[in-house]
């Protein structure tokens, strides 16, 4: 392996001190610039590489940011990243990113990754599975700001952001409500999570501000993944008394799941009328055009990271703020509008 080129090896090539060296390839004031030319070139020449790791960890700062997101193939997580790419570039910051692929075991793994990889702040949505968030409370003790958005957790010392998805869940299903359907089913997510549980609970009150009963052999709890969709699609079919509106908290669960039903004859929204959730760009290829839920993917990400930088360079605390809600919007499309 080629020998690492360091400031001692320019020094001594130049004949320079290292501490001369060091503040030219610093852009030293009290370095003239014709010596700062010379240090440079040289520089680049031997395949000199600046050590911003160790530059950093000497000012007690990495500039890093950790990210741990459920998965990378989400259309609305790639919104999210851009977000925080944005923001954290702006800023002179880097982004560490890994997925926990659903899985709480790699959720810890990738907890334990960031915390030896000294970020400066942690951004966690959260697992599936995941039912204790313990594994961050080593980031809590050294004063590592932590922020959970998405799918988050309740924690003192943390914030989250969100959006409202009790109010979401609500307007999904009295727009269906409004459209005329009775017989509403509801394809949903892991009930652990805050965004599935939400969601579920305004689609409940929908129901019962309209005088609707809920029935339970209408909750579907799936993966939300494309094969989900065509499973909850194989229900429909099986039950004897169908339903007439559908809400579908992913966007591509909804379009896979519509796929299906007009396969056998189904006719949407006449026979079936249908709501997904996140506005990714699926919901406007798909014929009829998804009526889905707006959620504010980029602008979480800046938020986020915005809010984790603030609280770095002390003009905001996250301790006192507990929960920012970004608004989500109702985008209606020919899937729902039967009237």
């Amino acid at each position: 392996m080629e020998k690492e080129i360091t400031i001692y090896d320019i020094a001594k090539l130049l004949n320079l001190s290292p501490a001369t060296v060091s503040r030219a390839l610093n852009d030293h004031p009290a370095i003239n610039s014709n010596t700062k030319n010379i240090i440079t070139t040289a520089a680049k020449e031997m395949g000199y590489r600046s050590n911003t790791f160790a530059s950093n960890l000497r000012r007690q700062r990495t500039n890093t940011i950790g990210v741990i997101v459920p998965r990378l193939n989400s259309n609305f997580m790639s919104y999210v990243l851009a977000g925080m790419e944005k923001v954290a570039n702006e800023a002179g910051y880097n982004l560490i990113i890994s997925q926990s692929l659903e899985s709480v075991k790699k959720e810890i793994a990738n907890a334990e990754t960031m915390f030896n990889s000294r970020v400066d702040g942690l951004l966690v949505s959260l697992a599936y599975d995941t039912d204790s968030i313990d594994h961050f409370d080593k980031f809590v003790r050294k004063q590592i700001p932590l922020l959970f958005f998405d799918r988050v957790a309740a924690h003192k010392n943390c914030t989250n952001i969100i959006i409202d998805n009790v109010r979401a869940g609500y307007e999904a299903t009295e727009h269906l409500i409004e459209q005329g359907c009775r017989r509403i089913m509801h394809v949903t997510g892991n009930l652990k999570r805050n965004v599935y549980a939400d969601r579920l609970k305004g689609y409940k009150l929908a129901l019962m501000d309209h005088n609707l009963v809920f029935d339970d052999s209408l909750l579907l709890v799936t993966d939300l993944s494309r094969e989900a969709g065509l499973q909850a699609a194989r229900r429909i079919e099986a039950l004897d008394e169908k339903p007439d509106g559908l809400f579908v908290t992913n966007d591509l669960c909804a379009v896979s799941c519509m796929g299906e039903l007009k396969q056998v004859g189904l006719s949407i929204p006449q026979d079936i009328a249908v709501v997904g959730f996140n506005n990714d760009p699926v919901s406007q290829v798909v014929e009829p055009k998804l009526t889905t839920i707006h959620y504010p993917g980029q602008e979480m990400g800046e938020m986020a990271v915005q809010c984790l930088i603030n609280h770095l360079n002390g003009t905001m605390s996250m301790t006192s703020t507990n929960t920012i809600v970004l608004r989500s919007e109702l985008q209606i499309r020919a899937s729902s509008l039967r009237k």
